[in-house]
C-alpha cells in the first residue's frame, strides 16, 4: 500500500481550507489575508473538530518560503528610485509615525506589567502599516486618484525600509539581550553598506545580464532567473549575517529597476500568493483562542492605541512636513492599522525565544480588528475633516494653511549645499566600492590565488596588483575627479569666502584613497616600507593614466545610470504640480462615451476643469495632446486637477453601465434563434429595416428560410412573408417577445 508524505498530506489541508474561506471572505467582501488566519486557526492545533495539521516543522518551512516571496514582491514594488521620488512629505510622515508608534508601544507594554522585550517588540509591530490591507481598501474605495493616495503610498515605501531597518536591529537586541550602542551602531553600519554595495552591484549588473539575455527569454526561464536571482540574494544575506527577508526584499528593489520589472512582477505574482497563502495561514496556527479570551482587555487597549496612535502621529508628520489640513487627516486615518510586517516582526520574536507566547496572537488580533476598521476609517476621514474645520479654532486653521503654503515652495539650494551634497554622496558611494573590493580580495581571492596558482609572497604580490587594478578607477573617482564644476567655481572665484574649506575638502578626499590603499596592504603586510613603496607606485600610475582611468571610469558610470533609469525613461511623465491641483492616471474604458472622441469634442477642461497633460498609447507617449487628438480605448490618460474634479470626471473614463445599461446583457445570453412568421405577426408585409428588429430585440437577421429557399444575410429591404422562417442572432430574452411586442 503507497504511502502519502506527511508533509504533502498538510499541505493539501492547508490549501483546503484556505480555498473554503478565502471564497466566503470574498463573498463578504472582506481582506482575504483574514481568511488565510482563520484557516490557520481551524486547522492549527487548538481547534479539534476538523482535521489538524501534523508535521508543524515542515509547515514552518513552507511559511519562511512564504516570507520571502512575500518580501520578494514587496521589494518589486518598493524601489530605491521611488523612495528617493516620494520626497520630504512621505519621509517626514513616516519617520514621526515610526517614532511615535514605538514609544506608544513600548510605553502601553509596560504599563500593563508586561517585559521589556514583549514592550520593545509590540512598539515594533504597531509602527509598520499594511501596504497589502491600504492598497486593497484605495481600489474598493475608488480613492487612487486622490493627492492624500500618493502621499500614504510614499509613506509605505519608507515604512518597508525602516521595517527591514527594525527587524536587523530588533534581531541584535534580541540577540545581545541588553542595549548595547555599540552594538546597534555596528548593526545599523553593517546594513547600510551592505545595502549600498548591493544596490550599486545589482544595478550594474542584474539589468546589464537581463538585457543581454532578453532574446533567450520566455515567460519560463524569465520566472525560473528571478526566482533564481531572488534565492542567490537570500543565501547572500544569510552569509553576511542577516535574514533571509532582507536579502529577498533587496533583490525585488533591484529588479524593480528593470525595464523587465512589470513583466517579472506578474509572473511571479502566482508563486508569491501561493506561499503567502502558507505564511497567513501558518500565523493562524499559532493563534490559541484561549489566549483571546485571556487577553480580551489588551487587545481593546492596543487597537485602540494603534487606531489613535498612528492617526495623531502620521497626521502630525503630514502637518510638519507642510501638507494641509485635509491630507493630514485623509492620510492619518488611511494609516490606522498593522499587517503583513508586524507579522513577520512578531514572528521574528518567537524564532528568537525573547517574546512571551501571547504577543503573536495579540498581534494578530489586532490587525485583523483593524483591517475592519480601514475601509470605515478612510470613508469617514473626509467628513472628520470638515468636523474639525468647523470645530478647531480660526487662527490655528489659519495657521496651517500658511504654514502649508509656506513650506511648498522651498525649493532652492546653495552653492555650499549642492557641492557638500555631492562630495557626500561621492564620498559615500566610492568608500563602500573600495572597502567591498578590500573585503573581496582578502577573503576569496587571496586564498584561491594561493591554493590554485602560487603560495607565499608572490600569490600575495598577485593579490595586491590584481586588487589595486580593480580599485584604480574607483581610487581615482574618490580623490581627483571634478564632481560639481559650477558649484566649485563660484566658490573658487567668490572672494566673499575663503579657499581653505574647499582645500580642505580635496585634501580629505586624498586622505581617504591613500587610507583605502593603506588598509588594503595592512592585510597582507605590517612593514612601511612596503606601503610606502605601494603607494608611491599608485600614486604614479593614477597621475600617468588618470585619462584612461577617466575613460574608464565614464563607461561604468554611464552603464550604471543607463540601467538605472532605464524603466523611468521607458515610462516617462512630465511631473507638473500647481498648487493644490495634482497628477493622476486613469485609463479610457473600452465602453466609455470617450472613445473616439477628439478632445475638442470632449471640453473636459471646461466641464470639469481639469487639463490633460499626457496620453500613452501602448508605446505611444503624447505630451501636452492637441485639440484634434482622439482618446481611444485602454488609452492611459494623465490629468491635472484637484480631488473633486478628478472624482468627477473618473466616471467617464469607466465608462457608465446607466447610459449603456439597455446594450449590456451577459454574451452567453446572445444566441441564435428561429421564429416563423404568419400573417397575424406584426412584422408580417413590413421591411426588416421597417420591422424594428435591430433596435427593439438587440436582434440581427442572418438568414430566412422561404418555401424551400434560403436567404443568408438577406437584404434589410427584403419583405417578411407568411410562413418565413426567420433566424435571428441576438438577446434571447428579449428575441421570443417578437410576436407580441412588435
Amino acid at each position: 500500500m503507497l504511502h502519502l508524505p506527511v508533509l504533502i498530506t498538510d499541505l493539501g489541508l492547508i490549501l483546503a481550507a484556505a480555498g473554503i474561506t478565502t471564497l466566503l471572505f470574498k463573498k463578504i467582501k472582506q481582506p482575504l489575508v483574514l481568511g488565510y488566519i482563520l484557516a490557520g486557526l481551524l486547522v492549527g492545533p487548538h481547534i479539534k473538530f476538523v482535521p489538524t495539521v501534523t508535521d508543524n516543522e515542515s509547515v514552518h518551512i513552507w511559511a519562511e518560503i512564504g516570507v520571502i516571496f512575500l518580501l520578494f514582491s514587496l521589494g518589486l514594488e518598493f524601489s530605491f528610485k521611488k523612495l528617493v521620488k516620494v520626497g520630504g512629505s512621505a519621509s517626514i510622515t513616516a519617520i514621526v509615525e515610526v517614532v511615535f508608534m514605538l514609544i506608544i508601544g513600548f510605553v502601553a507594554g509596560k504599563a500593563m506589567g508586561w517585559a521589556t522585550m514583549d514592550s520593545i517588540f509590540l512598539g515594533g509591530i504597531l509602527s509598520v502599516s499594511s501596504t497589502t490591507i491600504i492598497i486593497r481598501a484605495f481600489e474598493e474605495l475608488g480613492v487612487k486618484h486622490k493627492k492624500f493616495a500618493g502621499l500614504v503610498f510614499g509613506v509605505l515605501i519608507v515604512e518597508d525600509l525602516v521595517a527591514i531597518l527594525l527587524l536587523v536591529l530588533l534581531s541584535t537586541l534580541a540577540v545581545s539581550q541588553q542595549f548595547a550602542g555599540s552594538e546597534m551602531v555596528f548593526s545599523i553600519l553593517k546594513l547600510c553598506f551592505f545595502l549600498v554595495l548591493w544596490f550599486i552591484g545589482g544595478i550594474f549588473l542584474v539589468p546589464t545580464f537581463l538585457k543581454a539575455t532578453r532574446k533567450l527569454m520566455n515567460d519560463e526561464t524569465m520566472l525560473v532567473v528571478s526566482i533564481a536571482l531572488c534565492l542567490l540574494m537570500v543565501m547572500l544575506a544569510v552569509q553576511v549575517g542577516f535574514s533571509p527577508a532582507l536579502g529577498a526584499f533587496i533583490m525585488g528593489s533591484i529588479l524593480a529597476e528593470t525595464t523587465q520589472a512589470e513583466k517579472i512582477e506578474h509572473l511571479t505574482k502566482s508563486v508569491k500568493d501561493l506561499f503567502a497563502a502558507i505564511f497567513f495561514v501558518s500565523v493562524g496556527m499559532l493563534i490559541d483562542p484561549g489566549i483571546l479570551i485571556d487577553y480580551a482587555l489588551p487587545i481593546l487597549v492596543i487597537t485602540l492605541a494603534t487606531v489613535a496612535g498612528k492617526f495623531l502621529s502620521s497626521g502630525l508628520g503630514a502637518l510638519l512636513s507642510g501638507q494641509p489640513l485635509k491630507t493630514a487627516v485623509q492620510t492619518g486615518l488611511s494609516l490606522a492599522q498593522i499587517g503583513e510586517f508586524s507579522f513577520i516582526i512578531a514572528t521574528l520574536g518567537l524564532t528568537l525565544k525573547v517574546t512571551s507566547d501571547f504577543l503573536y496572537p495579540i498581534a494578530v488580533a489586532v490587525s485583523a480588528i483593524t483591517t475592519f476598521t480601514t475601509p470605515y476609517l478612510i470613508k469617514a476621514s473626509e467628513p472628520f475633516y470638515l468636523f474639525l474645520e468647523r470645530t478647531l479654532p480660526k487662527k490655528w486653521v489659519a495657521a496651517i494653511s500658511r504654514y502649508s503654503s509656506s513650506t511648498a515652495g522651498i525649493t532652492t539650494l546653495s552653492d555650499w549645499k549642492i557641492l557638500l551634497k555631492a562630495y557626500t554622496f561621492n564620498t559615500i558611494i566610492h568608500s563602500v566600492i573600495l572597502i567591498g573590493i578590500i573585503f573581496l580580495s582578502s577573503r576569496y581571492l587571496h586564498p584561491l590565488i594561493t591554493k590554485n596558482l602560487i603560495n607565499g609572497n608572490k600569490g600575495i604580490i598577485i593579490t595586491l596588483v590584481l586588487s589595486l587594478i580593480i580599485m584604480a578607477p574607483f581610487l581615482w573617482a574618490l580623490a581627483i575627479r571634478r564632481i560639481e564644476r559650477k558649484a566649485y567655481s563660484h566658490l573658487w572665484l567668490n572672494k566673499k569666502y575663503t579657499r581653505g574649506p574647499l582645500i580642505s575638502l580635496e585634501v580629505l578626499r586624498i586622505g581617504l584613497a591613500v587610507f583605502s590603499v593603506g588598509f588594503l596592504l595592512f592585510q597582507f603586510y605590517n612593514t612601511w616600507i612596503a606601503v610606502t613603496i605601494a603607494l608611491a607606485l599608485i600614486v604614479s600610475v593614477m597621475t600617468i593614466f588618470s585619462r584612461k582611468l577617466q575613460r574608464f571610469y565614464d563607461t561604468l558610470e554611464n552603464r550604471f545610470l543607463y540601467n538605472l533609469n532605464a524603466r523611468e525613461t521607458q515610462n516617462a511623465q512630465p511631473e507638473i504640480l500647481p498648487w493644490d491641483t495634482h497628477l493622476a492616471e486613469l485609463s479610457v474604458a473600452p465602453e466609455s462615451s470617450l472613445v473616439g472622441k477628439s478632445l475638442i469634442e470632449l471640453a473636459v477642461r471646461e466641464k470639469y476643469g481639469v487639463n490633460i497633460a499626457m496620453i500613452e498609447r501602448g508605446k505611444i507617449m503624447i505630451p501636452t495632446p492637441s485639440r484634434d487628438e482622439r482618446l481611444y480605448p485602454n488609452d492611459k490618460v494623465l490629468l491635472i486637477g484637484t480631488d473633486d474634479q478628478l472624482a468627477a470626471v473618473k466616471d467617464l473614463f469607466e465608462g457608465s453601465t446607466e447610459e449603456n445599461k439597455e446594450n449590456n446583457f451577459p454574451k452567453k445570453d446572445m444566441t441564435l434563434q428561429k421564429i416563423v412568421i404568419n400573417s397575424s405577426s406584426p412584422v408580417f408585409a413590413q421591411t426588416i429595416r421597417d420591422s424594428g428588429i435591430r433596435e427593439k430585440t438587440q436582434g440581427l437577421v442572418v438568414g430566412i428560410e422561404r418555401n424551400g429557399k434560403r436567404i443568408l444575410n438577406p437584404d434589410s429591404n427584403l419583405v417578411f412573408e407568411n410562413e418565413d422562417i426567420v433566424w435571428i442572432v441576438g438577446n434571447n430574452k428579449k428575441i421570443p417577445d417578437l410576436l407580441k411586442k412588435l
